[in-house]
């Protein structure tokens, strides 16, 4: 990097401090904060949605797939997202925009203490919270790996900035802050990703090497195939049911872009919009990593470094910066939503368990504490971040692929069904067992059966195996042992319907709402 690229990147950090201080404007409560009250665009809150899925791991991790194996990272990635976020629109979207415009709730989780239990929601609560910690870390670590590959600079040194300037823009601004840094990084990445396309055209053009020619190449053999190796077809289908539950909700900040919109059929709107996104763009960001092995050698054994030392290789100082602007903006978009969404549970579903004085919260004391704890959550993940690549979680790649797909399973589905009719016979037995056996699947799996399996079980075991028994026990305890009380069936039907006649008055309605038993104010719109 010379001084343009270093002026790239120190203009783009204070454009996005600047949209923070400005949505700072916007944001008078704890609604406003979490949910941007109710009035995103649909448009606006679609591409938010699409942009806080993505991160630096893609550059690294799987530009490091792509590097090794070809479109499987494509297959296996991006496609089953789009495809389950298409699925979602449908299925999750409208009803998580209800559980804002009808309960009144500013945190994804907030319904899950009447739909189940209290000790059901905090749960779900706590070891969401912590798989983020271990989630965005991972993120943080990838962008700083980045960083350090162009500027020299340290892996925590690399944390530190990312995760400092991150803080400032999304706690001062809240969520629409995250959306509207998300939509300037949206643009900032569409031109970076077809100027780094057009630059591997160019460079494998004057190589003699044409656009569908490539895949002929000796460094390229097998990798035209969709499915190999560890991703093959368990791992697809694995994945495909995985994104399902996350990209529509069950890591939460999906949720709120979501809950965002004015409506459930606004809400349904951003979603298609973010999966066709999902199908569409990933294509033009994954050749030139396809193309990678045709261009640079990489020094890293699973091939992680290959993107950026091919982005110095090609391209000239100004357009270097803006790609590199372009890997901050996909990391800082989805920690900072990420961030966002872990506020508004710890403040709206834990802290008013743990202290009295949290359920007396006024509106400004709340919004006090929903930004002091996006700064305690960010510190928290940074810290996690200088553990990447120890023992404890080893890689990247395998901390977002292992860790978070196979752990997100047992959060999410009580979370995500539990929003449908079918499943209204599971109550609170079902989904605290769902989780808590779903936990302990992934500790077998990944750990005493692995150590005893020649070759380590496969990875899409790994991460299938938890998913499937919290899926199956949820489903079977809802029918050997039905929990589905009036009150229950009441509010899911409340989550299903938007008629204000007989099944929405059936639910009861004491003076605090959804949030009674904790004596709490609910947030209005």
């Amino acid at each position: 990097m010379n001084g343009l690229d270093w002026a790239v990147l120190i203009g783009y950090f204070g454009v996005m401090v600047a949209i923070g201080v400005w949505s700072h404007k916007r944001v008078d409560n704890v609604s406003d904060f979490f949910t941007a009250g109710g009035k995103m665009p649909w448009w606006l809150s679609g591409i938010s949605h699409h942009m806080s899925g993505y991160s630096a791991v893609m550059f690294t991790g799987y530009a490091g797939i792509a590097y090794t194996y070809g479109v499987t990272s494509f297959v296996t990635w991006s496609f089953p997202i789009a495809l389950g976020i298409a699925i979602g629109s449908k299925l999750f979207a409208p009803r998580i925009n209800r559980l804002r415009s009808r309960l009144h709730v500013a945190s994804p989780l907030e319904y899950l203490k009447n739909r189940y239990d209290l000790k059901t929601q905090q749960a779900l609560a706590w070891s969401g919270m912590l798989l983020k910690i271990v989630d965005v870390g991972a993120k943080w670590a990838a962008i700083a790996t980045l960083l350090s590959v162009f500027t020299g600079i340290s892996l925590n040194q690399g944390i530190l900035i990312t995760g400092t300037i991150t803080a400032v823009y999304c706690t001062i601004g809240g969520l629409w802050a995250d959306a509207l840094t998300e939509l300037g990084q949206f643009v900032i990445q569409l031109l970076a990703g077809v100027a780094m396309f057009v630059a591997v055209i160019m460079e494998l053009g004057d190589k003699g090497i044409g656009f569908i020619d490539a895949w002929d190449q000796p460094a390229l053999q097998g990798h035209e195939k969709p499915l190999v190796a560890d991703y093959g077809a368990v791992f697809l289908l694995a994945f495909l049911f995985i994104k399902l539950f996350e990209y529509n909700g069950g890591m939460l900040n999906q949720a709120q872009r979501y809950m965002a919109t004015a409506t459930p059929k606004e809400a349904e709107r951003s979603a298609r919009l973010s999966a066709v996104l999902w199908l569409v763009w990933p294509l033009v960001l994954f050749y030139p990593m396809w193309m990678s092995p045709l261009l640079v050698d990489a020094q890293k054994p699973d091939g992680s470094d290959s993107y950026g030392l091919m982005t110095e290789q090609l391209l000239p100082h100004g357009l270097l910066g803006l790609v590199i602007v372009g890997f901050f903006s996909h990391t800082m978009a989805m920690c900072s939503s990420d961030a966002n969404a872990i506020a508004a549970v710890f403040t709206r579903d834990v802290a008013p368990v743990i202290s009295e004085r949290a359920r007396t919260w006024t509106q400004r004391t709340g919004l006090i504490a929903a930004r002091i704890a996006t700064v305690v959550f960010l510190g928290l993940s940074m810290a996690a971040a200088t553990q990447v690549n120890s023992p404890a979680f080893k890689d990247i790649i395998t901390v977002v692929i292992k860790w978070v797909a196979g752990l997100m399973g047992p959060m999410a589905i009580p979370m995500m069904l539990g929003l449908l009719r079918p499943f209204r016979r599971s109550g609170p037995t079902a989904a605290i067992t769902s989780w808590a056996m779903g936990l302990f699947a992934f500790w077998l799996v990944n750990y005493p059966i692995n150590w005893n399996v020649e070759g380590g079980v496969p990875l899409q075991y790994q991460v299938s195996i938890p998913l499937a028994v919290s899926l199956v026990l949820y489903i079977l305890i809802g029918f050997i042992k039905p929990e589905d009380t009036p009150e229950r069936l009441a509010l899911i039907e409340k989550i299903n319907t938007d008629d204000d006649g007989s099944a929405a008055a059936a639910i009861p309605t004491p003076a605090g709402g959804v949030e009674d038993a904790l004596g709490r104010t609910p947030v209005k719109d």
